[in-house]
């Protein structure tokens, strides 16, 4: 089963750029290490000749997986997204109830999400709990911690 992957267009962009280097010049080194091997004599007893196969089979199973996320990559336009509640690619400003302390997290994919910059994924709990949500609603999140309370202050793009 196979699960849309919602991503920006600069993401879909990254992601065709990595599928391509993996299927020329990573491929190409990866033979080029096998060759090396096989140069070396008797392949049941090369032990370097069994790393670059690992190797290749690693390679491979990267790139499959990389070549299914971009078939199931859809582009998000953020002219399409309604500022009205929170959804994915909104800018949610939000104030922690508990600590009074405000901080504005943006919801992406889940190849997006880098929380030192403010992106979190859109399958994290926070995320989930805030999704859907409206301004001045405040979201009752379940984390590992317990329960935070979050009061959602702005949406934006």
């Amino acid at each position: 089963m196979s699960t849309i992957n919602y991503v920006s267009k600069e993401m879909l962009e990254s992601l065709r750029e990595e599928v391509n280097r993996m299927k020329t010049t990573g491929r190409a080194e990866i033979a080029r290490q096998i060759s090396e091997a096989r140069e070396k004599g008797d392949l049941k007893e090369n032990a370097e000749y069994d790393a670059a196969k690992e190797a290749q089979g690693l390679h491979e199973a990267k790139l499959a997986s990389l070549e299914t996320a971009l078939a199931n990559s859809r582009i998000l336009d953020p002219k399409d997204i309604d500022t009205s509640k929170v959804s994915i690619l909104s800018k949610v400003k939000v104030t922690n109830l508990a600590t009074k302390k405000s901080v504005e997290y943006q919801i992406v994919s889940e190849s997006e999400a880098d929380l030192k910059s403010g992106k979190i994924s859109v399958s994290s709990p926070i995320a989930r709990g805030l999704l859907g949500k409206t301004k001045g609603e405040t979201a009752e999140i379940t984390v590992p911690n317990g329960i935070m309370k979050f009061k959602i202050e702005s949406i934006s793009l």
